[in-house]
């Protein structure tokens, strides 16, 4: 049996089922036909910080880290210009 992957927004709109629209843990992990303990982890995941939550693979975060830099970088050189 192959394991089963989620992509970020279904994750997210598992966890806004249950803590926006109050739909018990047990029933929406039914309902989506998930394990109430994985949802249950998701909810984890996404209470300890919105932003890093699922990050899929680690491909988000080396993208967001990339992110970060370039802007440092474009900060810096604006920086520069505006001296000259």
């Amino acid at each position: 049996m192959t394991r089963r992957k989620f992509s970020r927004e279904f994750k997210a709109e598992a966890v806004r089922l249950v803590t926006e629209r109050g739909v018990a843990v047990a029933q929406a992990a039914r309902d989506l036909d998930v394990a109430e303990s994985v949802l249950r982890r998701w909810m984890r995941e996404f209470s300890s910080g919105r932003a890093s939550a699922f990050p899929g693979n680690g491909q988000m975060q080396a993208e967001l880290a990339e992110i970060a830099a370039l802007k440092k970088e474009m900060a810096r050189l604006k920086a520069e210009r505006d001296i000259l």
